[in-house]
């Protein structure tokens, strides 16, 4: 979600948003058999170790889920204000967590809002494989994501990119069908034009469910849609500028207004309300074969 991510965590108060997705244990992976090296590993993601089925009608689950708020723009220049705990933006209904962006101006300066989870109580992992079935909300100005930031921000700037971002799906309403995941990070990030990054056709993806998901291990992240991979990040073992991806991460789950990407060809304000609709997370916890 790019420097949205930086933003996150200085708008709203210091590293506020890192400290409140924290998980007082993350989830660790096996160790790897003797005389192995992490580049001739296979590995499995079989052990489900976290998950979210929205079971339970009302607001998220508050043992995983926590929230972003505030409108100051996230870095990008977006003009929604995200809620806390406001059912109107967030809650669970029909078995399925529903995001919800409103044009309506709760806050001076925005004049929509949104809700942005992140996710608690184990919801936090080193590798692994990261699922979440969704339909994603559509319509001019609007940018859904499914994505993933540190626990800890230890590299580099203590901050963004240099700490790493993982994004698992982005959409823009403005080019319909098209699904994108990318990796960011203090040697390949958006603002240089040169993070990782690919994109696979979903011609569906705002009337249909899908299953989004990423392969985390010590070696490459890859992206896939409905099991199909698209796009990988590989390690190059050159150190942490390019590759920060060796410590806990949790998730967040968002849907943005406008903003440098989602509101490059504007808004289109009849499109409101939009919702991303989460069928299910799962986390799976990785293990060398």
């Amino acid at each position: 979600m790019n420097v949205r991510a930086a933003w996150g965590m200085w708008c709203t108060g210091g590293l506020l948003a890192a400290a409140a997705c924290t998980s007082p244990d993350p989830v660790r992976p096996k160790g790897l058999p003797g005389g192995s090296t992490p580049s001739t590993v296979e590995y499995s993601f079989q052990e489900l170790v976290w998950q979210d089925e929205f079971d339970q009608p009302g607001l998220p689950d508050a043992a995983k889920w926590g929230y972003d708020e505030g409108g100051s723009g996230w870095g990008n220049k977006e003009l929604q204000y995200y809620t806390k705990a406001r059912a109107e933006n967030a809650r669970v209904e029909n078995g399925t967590l529903v995001l919800e962006a409103r044009r309506e101006a709760l806050h001076p300066g925005n004049a929509y809002t949104s809700a942005r989870l992140v996710s608690l109580g184990g919801g936090s992992q080193l590798y692994g494989r990261f699922e979440i079935r969704a339909q994603l909300p559509g319509g001019r100005g609007i940018w859904p994501a499914i994505w993933m930031l540190p626990d800890n921000w230890q590299y580099g700037n203590k901050g963004w990119p240099d700490n790493g971002e993982i994004d698992i799906m982005e959409y823009v309403g403005y080019d319909p069908g098209i699904v994108h995941a990318s990796t960011h990070c203090n040697k390949y990030y958006f603002r240089t034009n040169n993070q990782k990054t690919a994109t696979i056709q979903v011609p569906d993806a705002t009337t249909a469910y899908h299953v989004y998901a990423v392969e985390w291990t010590p070696e490459k992240i890859t992206a896939f849609v409905d099991d199909k991979a698209y796009f990988t990040s590989a390690n190059e073992h050159s150190g942490w500028e390019a590759w920060p991806w060796d410590q806990p991460f949790h998730l967040l789950l968002n849907v943005a207004v406008g903003g440098e990407w989602g509101g490059a060809k504007g808004i289109d304000d009849a499109a409101f309300p939009q919702r991303m609709v989460i069928d299910y997370v799962r986390i799976y916890r990785m293990k060398a074969k």
